[in-house]
């Protein structure tokens, strides 16, 4: 369920989508409504539609997830 790409969310958009920081693939987290970075464990918010992909926007993983 949390890799499943919302309909706003174009799924050809979200294949070339990378996280600013370490340059690496980014999946879609529905319930959280974040694209998530598992390299720099952080989330970029999607505002909107819009992804936030901004390292200013992004907010810390827990170990856990």
């Amino acid at each position: 369920m949390s890799d499943a790409v919302p309909p706003i969310l174009d799924p050809w958009l979200l294949a070339r989508l990378v996280c600013p920081a370490t340059r690496t693939p980014l999946r879609y987290d529905a319930v959280r409504g974040l694209l998530v970075s598992d390299a720099a464990r952080r989330g970029y918010p999607v505002r909107d539609g819009v992804p936030v992909l901004l390292v200013e926007a992004a907010v810390p993983l827990d170990d856990a997830e």
